[in-house]
C-alpha cells in the first residue's frame, strides 16, 4: 500500500509583505537576485488540534538572523523577488524545481547526519496598489517506499520528548533503548521522523518524502519509522523500498504549493482595502521617484529633496503649477502666502482652484493661499501645508497709519526663517525686493520666475557668502523698483500672458531647484557649474515667440537697491525700521546701496558731454 503523505502550506502574514515593501524601496531597488529569508513552523512539542496541515509562517522577522524559540522552529528559505508581473508568470518552474532538487540531493550524497530543508519563494511586489502576487515551493525527491504495516506506538514518548526540549530535531536514530540524533552510518533498528501536524487521517507530512529518498540513497531498504506526535497518536510503519525503484536515476521532484482548491497556482494577497489610502499615496508617489534612481539617476540624492521646506510667495498661477511639480519631486511642506482671492478667470489658469472656489466666501472667492493650501492636501494627503492671507511689503507704497504692514513684515520673517526654499513668484516687479534682500540675509536659497507676455524668466540669487557672486531679479536696475499696481486700467490689473508661458517657467523653476540641492555648494555655485544630475545655470530665458530659450549669466552689482552688500547690512542692522524707510521712499535704497551716486555721476556726465561738436562732426 502506498504511503499518503498531509501537503504542505504557507502562511504570510501581512508584516511580511510591509517589511518586503520597505527592502524592494531601500535596498533591493531593480536587484532580482535571491535573498535569503526565513520562515518558521510550530515546534512538534506544542502542536494542537488546529495544526493539521504543515505550516510554514512568514512575517517581517523572515527578513532577519534566524532564531528558534521555545514554540517554533526555523526553517531556511529562499526569496526570488521578481520586478514585473510578466517575469512573475515567465518564471520556468518546472525546471527551478528540478535544479532545486539537485543541489538537495548533492547535500544528501555529502553528508552523513541529514540535510538542509528549504524553501523558496517566488513573488511580485505591485507597490502602487499594494498586491503580492507569491508562489511557494519546497522541493520533494520522490522515492518508492511501499507501506507494509502500521502500529501506534508510544513506546518511545517520554525520551523523543526530553530530547527535542534539548534540541530541536527533525529525524532521529532509536539505537537500543536510547534516542539519539541521526546519523546515516549509524546501524539503527528503527528511525523517528519528528511530525510536523497533527492530521486526523495521521497522513504525516509531506516532509517526510525527503527523508525516506534520503535512507534509499544512503542504502536503506527495508525501515521501522516511528511518525512521532505529541498527542499520542504515534505510530510505527513498516517500510519497504520498491525493487524496481533505481535510486541511481533523477529524481521526480515536486513541491510548488497547491490552492486551497488544490490547483498548482500562486497566492495573491491584496493589502491594498486595508491600508490608509494616504499611505497608498505615499508609497506610489516614492515608488515613482526611486524608479527614475533605479534605472536612469542613480546618483540621485532624492533624501534631500525630500526634506526642503519650501515658501512659495505668490499662490496664482506660477504658484499653483510650481506647487504640483513640487509635489511630483516628494517634497512634502510646502506654504503659501497670497493676500489676493480666487476670482472667476482663476481657476482655468490656475489649476488648485475650481469654480466653486469663486464664491466659496459669501460673494467673495476664496483666499488663494489658504485655498491652495488645502487643495494641495486633497491631491495629496501627506503633505504638510499651510496657507497665509498676508500682503509682502512693497517698496514704493508707504506704510498707513494703522496698517497691519509690521506685522507682515514679522510674519514673513518668521516664515523666511523656518523654510529652506523660496519662491518668487508674485505679479510685481516691487513685491519681489522685499523678499529678495531678506532672502540673502537669511542665506535661503532663492528661485524668480517672471512671465511677460509671451517671455519667461527663471533665475536664482545667490548668496553674500559666494565668491564672485550672481546677480539677483533687480541687479540691471539704474533705479529701485517703484509703484506699479496703482491707477493701473483694466488690461493692467490681469496678467497678460500666453498660458502656457507660466506652465513652462514652473516646470523649470522646480528643475532648477532640483539641480540645486544635487549641487554640493547648493546656492553658493557657480554659473554653469554642474553636477553627476546635471547643469546649475543662473538664469534661464525663453521666448515663445521664437520657441527660443537661452541660458545666461550676470555678475551681482555692487550698488544694487535690492542685494549689494550695503542693503543687506542696512537690513540686518535695523530690520523692520529700515524697510520701513525703504517702503515709504523709495529714494532711500538707491541712497544707501550708491546707486543715487551712479546716477548723478551720469547725469553730470550727460550736462558735460557737447553735443553741438558732435553735430558739426556729422
Amino acid at each position: 500500500m502506498a504511503l499518503r503523505y498531509t501537503p504542505l502550506q504557507s502562511f504570510v502574514e501581512s508584516s511580511f509583505f510591509t517589511e518586503l515593501s520597505d527592502r524592494k524601496l531601500n535596498d533591493y531597488k531593480l536587484d532580482s537576485a535571491p535573498r535569503p529569508i526565513s520562515g518558521f513552523m510550530t515546534s512538534p512539542l506544542h502542536l494542537n488540534k488546529f495544526n493539521d496541515k504543515p505550516i510554514i509562517n512568514l512575517d517581517y522577522t523572515s527578513f532577519e538572523e534566524p532564531e528558534d524559540s521555545e514554540t517554533t522552529n526555523t526553517v531556511a528559505g529562499e526569496l526570488l523577488n521578481v520586478n514585473t508581473i510578466e517575469e512573475f508568470k515567465s518564471f520556468d518552474k518546472l525546471s527551478s524545481l528540478k535544479s532545486w532538487g539537485e543541489v538537495l540531493r548533492k547535500e544528501m550524497e555529502q553528508s552523513d547526519k541529514g540535510f538542509t530543508e528549504k524553501f523558496y519563494l517566488l513573488a511580485f511586489a505591485d507597490l502602487k496598489k499594494y498586491k503580492y502576487y507569491y508562489w511557494l515551493a519546497f522541493p520533494l525527491l520522490h522515492s518508492r517506499w511501499s507501506l507494509v504495516e502500521s502500529t501506534n506506538n508510544n513506546e518511545y514518548e517520554l525520551q523523543i520528548e526530553e530530547y527535542l526540549k534539548k534540541k530541536p530535531s527533525t529525524f532521529l536514530s532509536v539505537q537500543g533503548d536510547e534516542i539519539v540524533a541521526f546519523n546515516s552510518s549509524l546501524d539503527s533498528s528503527m528511525f523517528v521522523y519528528v511530525d510536523t501536524c497533527l492530521n486526523p487521517d495521521n497522513w504525516p507530512s509531506v516532509q517526510l518524502r525527503n527523508w525516506l529518498y534520503y535512507l534509499a540513497l544512503k542504502g536503506h531498504k527495508c525501515i521501522k519509522l516511528l511518525v512521532y506526535r505529541n498527542n499520542g497518536s504515534s505510530q510505527t510503519l513498516k517500510l519497504a523500498l520498491d525493487e524496481g525503484f533505481d535510486i541511481k536515476e533523477a529524481p521526480k521532484v515536486t513541491g510548488w504549493e497547491r490552492t486551497v482548491q488544490g490547483k498548482l497556482g500562486p497566492k495573491l494577497a491584496d493589502l491594498g482595502s486595508l491600508i490608509n489610502p494616504s499611505q497608498l499615496a505615499e508609497q506610489a508617489v516614492d515608488l515613482n521617484l526611486r524608479l527614475m534612481k533605479w534605472r536612469v539617476a542613480p546618483q540621485l540624492d532624492l533624501d534631500i529633496i525630500k526634506e526642503q521646506k519650501v515658501l512659495l510667495l505668490g499662490a496664482g498661477t506660477l504658484g499653483s503649477y510650481v506647487a504640483r511639480a513640487l509635489l511630483g519631486w516628494g517634497i512634502r511642506n510646502v506654504t503659501f502666502v497670497d493676500n489676493g482671492r480666487v476670482s472667476y478667470s482663476n481657476p482655468v489658469r490656475q489649476p488648485l482652484f475650481a469654480f466653486k472656489d469663486c464664491f466659496s466666501d459669501g460673494r467673495q472667492g476664496a483666499p488663494k493661499a489658504e485655498r491652495a493650501s488645502a487643495a494641495l492636501k486633497e491631491i495629496y494627503p501627506s503633505v504638510s501645508s499651510k496657507g497665509y492671507n498676508m500682503t509682502v511689503p512693497m517698496i514704493g507704497h508707504p506704510v498707513t497709519e494703522g496698517s497691519n504692514m509690521e506685522e507682515n513684515y514679522n510674519k514673513l520673517d518668521e516664515l523666511f526663517g523656518e523654510h529652506d526654499v523660496i519662491f518668487l513668484l508674485m505679479d510685481s516687479r516691487e513685491s519681489r525686493w522685499l523678499p529678495t534682500v531678506m532672502g540673502l540675509a537669511h542665506d535661503k536659497i532663492v528661485i524668480n520666475a517672471a512671465l511677460g507676455f509671451d517671455s519667461y524668466l527663471v533665475m536664482r540669487h545667490a548668496s553674500l557668502k559666494t565668491k564672485n557672486r550672481l546677480g539677483c531679479y533687480y541687479c540691471n536696475d539704474v533705479v529701485a523698483p517703484s509703484d506699479s499696481l496703482s491707477d493701473r486700467t483694466l488690461d493692467q490689473m490681469c496678467t497678460v500672458t500666453r498660458p502656457g508661458g507660466a506652465l513652462m517657467a514652473s516646470s523649470i523653476a522646480v528643475e532648477l531647484l532640483v539641480s540645486i540641492l544635487q549641487n554640493p555648494k547648493k546656492q553658493h555655485a557657480p554659473a554653469g557649474d554642474s553636477t553627476k544630475f546635471g547643469e546649475v545655470p543662473h538664469q534661464i530665458r525663453g521666448n515663445l515667440n521664437t520657441f527660443h530659450q537661452s541660458k545666461l549669466w550676470a555678475p551681482a552689482y555692487k550698488h544694487c537697491s535690492a542685494c549689494s552688500k550695503a542693503v543687506v547690512e542696512g537690513y540686518n542692522g535695523e530690520k523692520w525700521e529700515f524697510v520701513k524707510r525703504c517702503l515709504n521712499d523709495k529714494s532711500y535704497s538707491e541712497e544707501i546701496s550708491g546707486l543715487r551716486q551712479v546716477q548723478e555721476e551720469a547725469e553730470k556726465a550727460l550736462e558735460e558731454f557737447d553735443f553741438e561738436d558732435e553735430v558739426d562732426d556729422f
